[in-house]
């Protein structure tokens, strides 16, 4: 009989529940967020074209020229030198703020005088501070063409001590240019000599 109740006794005990697993809190709620984005692709960098420091065409040094009547100057030297207008740019009041014009292989640059301005053009000077050189093909024919077209003659053609084929005129503007074809190739000794004689010539009375 004691056995009898002890049977029932743990028949009547109830059975100690297993724990059910469950997964953490975090691993839960990572499962739940929505999976995050990839990175957008970055766009492609654009790539820039070199930029050269002296644009092309241009030079190291590079004239420019001050003057009453740029619009006017710019036609006389097409007329006289062959000049070829690469670009003007006129300011409010008509007058022309930056020209660039082409002879040869070189460039120029011309504005009109400006009230204010630190550059005064050789009418308001009463003379120029400076010569603008030319080497061409044939310093005859455009000497001569220049002064079809208005220019004055200041120096005129010769057969210089140098070297050169050279003469000098002056424009309606008061800006003096020299116009030059090179002849022949000297050494500074021979250019000396030459030279010396040239002055001595020059220095003759009469």
């Amino acid at each position: 009989m004691g056995k009898a109740v002890k049977a029932k006794a743990a028949a009547k005990t109830p059975a100690a529940k297993t724990p059910t697993a469950k997964a953490p809190a975090a691993k839960a709620s990572a499962a739940s967020a929505p999976a995050a984005k990839a990175p957008a692709a970055s766009a492609p960098a654009v790539k820039r074209k070199v930029v050269k420091p002296i644009p092309e065409g241009q030079h190291s040094v590079t004239p420019y020229l001050v003057v009453r009547g740029a619009t006017d100057a710019i036609d006389l030297y097409r007329k006289a030198f062959g000049a070829v207008n690469r670009g003007s740019m006129p300011g409010p009041d008509g007058k022309i703020v930056h020209a660039e014009l082409q002879i040869g292989d070189a460039f120029i640059y011309l504005s009109d005088e400006m009230p204010g301005g630190n550059c005064r053009s050789p009418q308001s000077l009463g003379g120029c501070s400076c010569t603008i050189h030319l080497y061409l093909e044939d310093a005859d024919a455009v000497f001569n063409q220049a002064v079809a077209a208005g220019c004055k003659i200041s120096m005129p053609m010769m057969d210089a001590f140098w070297g050169d084929r050279y003469g000098k005129v002056t424009d309606p503007f008061g800006h003096e240019w020299s116009i030059g074809t090179h002849k022949e190739d000297l050494t500074m000794e021979e250019m000396a000599k030459r030279g010396a004689a040239a002055m001595a010539q020059f220095s003759k009375p009469g």
